[in-house]
């Protein structure tokens, strides 16, 4: 719109005329300047929502930074390997030796091969059997021994149960041993490769239409409905256990969660509905707990509030969450205490200092950080440790934070995206300060978003769930994998052990079950940071 306009003749104006001739000037500058900032806000919010979408569809920075570093050790295993070849065997011995004495080119050390692999010997015996010089005997003085580091591709192989009837001579009586239990009754699916299902589904992200394409390969033909049905079956029978660990999670002082969509397959028109994983994990370890921490996941087919509810509903202690609005009624009985998430207060700056190099932003970022330092301090610590030590450093850092952030919010515009970050972290601020007062509590929810990673990387590669009881089954399996890394078991070989044992396990005593309760040398793995 043209907005340009003739002047008058100010010379012919009185007074009053010139007066009203300002005031109209004056006001339509006022309407363009009121324009021009209305715009400011529009573009950069445009520019933050291009961050957040970015974002969603490439990932987060560190993300980015690990397909960096992916590429860069390509690269370099492809010169190395182009380095191998350019010199010839019978040089490489001297070679390396004019390496060691330059500096140059070191190979690294080479690392000892884990012993708790199987071996196996084979002895080179001399073709001679006598000196071959002179025709004398040979005496032992010694042996020369290496190690080659073999991989056998995992291959399927048949148990056959064979169980001899025997027939009393005198009275006819026949005696036979009971047939051997089975996870799935009269199935033909022993507990290793009901894991193995498993464990691909849900661990590797792997769908069963691919798992039955690789067993084919091998000369197994297994029907992706076969393997479907193995996996409710499993489902079903894992109940009982899943059962005892909800009830160890909830009954933890202290639990993180969370939820994420996941898309699920809505029945008659082949569309998809979005449904909800709520995840809620106990993990004191941070805290110096010697507890064994777990995670528990419930589906469910939308995100009302009445679903936590239901899920908490014996829970008394301290929730790290975000600011979800479905949590609210949960706080206002009063036994269970609200921790919001700092991680969340910082992403919504930090998102701004990427779309815009807000230096407002970029500040409130640095300050966090400070907050962050003292965290990664006292991480393993006791609560009262934590405590005081919080008490001293923190609690200051974030009193200026505080009056900071305050006096911010009277100099930015109330409709920039700044001060809508600013008022998220103001509106939960009694709640997000708690963890000074406590030791027990986190800084931020993280452990429950690392537990939902899982569910991420898998809902990339399923597309989405079947059913609603596709969602609970995903649930129930998402629940035990996630509780066995979190203890530093291998999953596959934990559900192994379970679905061997679960069968003929009295259900009074399901809890010897639990990964922290199964922990024979076949399990174990590596076990995670806290």
């Amino acid at each position: 719109m043209d907005t340009r306009t003739t002047l008058p003749d100010l010379d012919r104006l009185n007074r009053e005329g010139l007066k009203a001739l300002i005031f109209s000037q004056q006001e339509r500058l006022r309407t363009q300047q009121e324009q021009l900032l209305s715009r400011e806000q529009e573009i950069e919010h445009l520019k933050l929502l291009l961050v957040r979408l970015r974002r969603m569809q490439f990932g987060c920075k560190s993300e980015k930074l690990a397909r960096q570093i992916e590429q860069l050790e390509l690269k370099l295993e492809h010169l190395e390997c182009q380095g191998s070849e350019a010199v010839p065997p019978g040089e490489k011995e001297s070679a390396t030796a004019e390496n060691a004495n330059t500096g140059s080119a070191k190979k690294p050390g080479r690392r000892p091969l884990p012993g708790h692999l199987p071996r196996q010997i084979r002895k080179h015996e001399p073709k001679h059997q006598a000196c071959p010089e002179c025709g004398g005997q040979l005496r032992h003085l010694g042996e020369d021994v290496s190690e080659v580091l073999e991989y056998i591709p995992a291959s399927f192989f048949v148990i056959r149960h064979v169980r001899p009837k025997l027939s009393c001579t005198a009275c006819d009586v026949i005696v036979q041993a009971p047939a051997p239990s089975r996870p799935i009754d009269r199935g033909m699916a022993g507990p290793g490769l009901l894991a193995h299902v498993l464990t691909a589904k849900f661990s590797d992200h792997l769908p069963l239409y691919r798992q039955s394409e690789i067993y084919a390969r091998e000369g197994v033909e297994l029907d992706r409905s076969t393997l479907a049905q193995w996996v409710g079956q499993s489902s079903r029978l894992l109940d009982p256990l899943v059962n005892a660990l909800r009830a160890y999670v909830t009954a933890g002082d202290k639990l993180h969660a969370d939820d994420t969509p996941v898309p699920v397959l809505a029945p008659g028109n082949g569309k998809t509905k979005t449904g909800r994983l709520w995840t809620y994990v106990r993990d004191d370890r941070s805290a110096g707990s010697s507890e064994a921490p777990a995670v528990w996941f419930a589906y469910s087919s939308d995100r009302k509030g009445e679903h936590p509810q239901r899920h908490l509903r014996e829970f008394t202690g301290i929730l790290q969450a975000d600011a979800y609005a479905g949590f609210n009624p949960l706080y206002e009985a009063g036994r269970i205490q609200e921790a919001p998430c700092m991680a969340h207060v910082r992403r919504k700056f930090y998102d701004l200092v990427e779309a815009h190099h807000s230096p407002f932003a970029t500040e409130a970022v640095e300050r966090i950080g400070q907050l962050y330092a003292i965290e990664k301090e006292i991480r393993g610590r006791p609560p009262d440790e934590r405590r005081e030590v919080r008490q001293k450093r923190s609690r200051p850092l974030l009193d200026s934070l505080h009056s900071w952030l305050q006096e911010g919010l009277t100099k930015l515009s109330r409709k920039s995206d700044t001060t809508a970050a600013v008022r998220y972290a103001l509106g939960v601020w009694e709640a997000l300060v708690r963890y000074c007062d406590d030791g027990r509590i986190e800084i931020d929810n993280s452990a429950a978003e690392r537990a939902l990673r899982a569910v991420v990387l898998g809902r990339k590669n399923y597309l989405f769930a079947g059913s609603d009881s596709g969602g609970e089954r995903a649930a129930a399996i998402y629940s035990l994998i996630g509780s066995a890394k979190l203890n530093g078991l291998d999953p596959e070989a934990y559900l192994r052990e379970v679905l061997t044992r679960i069968a003929d396990h009295p259900v009074n005593r399901i809890a010897e079950l639990l990964p922290w309760n199964v922990l024979p040398a076949s399990v174990q793995a590596s076990q995670p940071a806290a």
